[in-house]
């Protein structure tokens, strides 16, 4: 059997990645912070060492949206850097054959045309609002692809999804991405009756967000077919929705009758991101939840978990 290290078990993603790996009767190993800290490297050489992983994904990192981002640059830059490289130079030292790291659309450039190819990164400028966050994910993608270039025998790749959501996500407006920010706020209107409900922007910026637990699927997906799959790997839709659109349908999801109104003057970041998926088809996977489908999980999740009611307390 397959045994995995996961780094970022905490995390959206890792937790998807856990609840799968469950699902499917796959041995998961995911040291929690407290277990292991990945600033660390001497660390995260014992942990390797003692588990003695298959594979390990590198799901770890310090993520948030637009605001978390400009706000903190030096720690998006620092946090991420220093486990990336820690959990991918440690895992060469053990002895590790394989290693899937995930990337992040960020690290595509802001002016790239549309849709992304893998081999537009490190083309040209980034997105300036994510920029710190963007510089770690790009070097340690590189990191990997020099490890396999200096020891082709180890397979150190690396999955660039596109944005994602979904159960387990964040939702306090201070740290949350686009979708679950939306959740929140379209909850909030509707509870309180609000008539309107203000959209960053003017709406027509278009992003392409996965459910999560699709993301989870690739990654299995993949560390059982690791050889055959490339160095870099776009994963997403290969479609992309509008802002408004994220917003009618999470209406609907959520019950919000309400109308809308736009701030022009606040960031909304690139006005389209949408990945090439070209190699994703050829390497044979694809999403398989809707939009309808994972607004409505995660929602759902959004009202299950407390976080509805612990963001109302306050």
């Amino acid at each position: 059997m397959t045994t995995i290290l996961l780094t970022g078990g905490g995390g959206m993603v890792g937790r998807n990645i856990i609840d799968l790996c469950r699902e499917r009767g796959i041995e998961v190993v995911a040291p929690r912070r407290t277990e292991l800290d990945l600033t660390d490297h001497a660390s995260t050489l014992r942990v390797l060492r003692e588990v003695r992983p298959d594979i390990v994904v590198h799901a770890a990192g310090r993520v948030g949206g637009i605001q978390a981002n400009i706000r903190e640059p030096v720690r998006f830059l620092t946090e991420n850097w220093d486990i990336g490289r820690n959990i991918v130079l440690a895992a060469r030292e053990a002895g590790v054959t394989r290693l899937l790291n995930l990337g992040s659309s960020c690290m595509f450039p802001r002016n790239s045309p549309d849709p992304l190819k893998e081999e537009d990164v490190l083309s040209g400028t980034l997105e300036p609002t994510n920029e710190g966050y963007a510089l770690a994910k790009c070097a340690v993608a590189r990191l990997c692809s020099y490890v396999h270039r200096e020891e082709p025998s180890l397979l150190y790749k690396t999955m660039i999804p596109c944005n994602l959501y979904g159960r387990y996500d964040k939702f306090d407006p201070a740290v949350s991405h686009l979708v679950p920010a939306v959740i929140h706020k379209l909850h909030v209107a509707k509870r309180d009756g609000l008539p309107e409900v203000e959209i960053w922007g003017d709406g027509t910026a278009r992003r392409e967000f996965m459910y999560s637990g699709d993301l989870a699927d690739a990654i299995l997906f993949a560390v059982d077919r690791f050889a055959e799959m490339p160095d870099v790997l776009n994963v997403g839709l290969g479609e992309d929705y509008s802002v408004n659109e994220y917003y009618a349908v999470a209406a609907e999801v959520v019950g919000y009758t309400g109308g809308f109104v736009y701030d022009t003057t606040k960031p909304v970041g690139m006005m389209r991101k949408l990945l090439d998926i070209s190699r994703q088809k050829a390497f044979g996977w694809q999403a398989q939840t809707s939009l309808r489908q994972g607004l409505q999980a995660t929602y759902d999740f959004y009202l299950s978990s407390g976080a509805a009611d612990a963001l109302s307390a306050r």
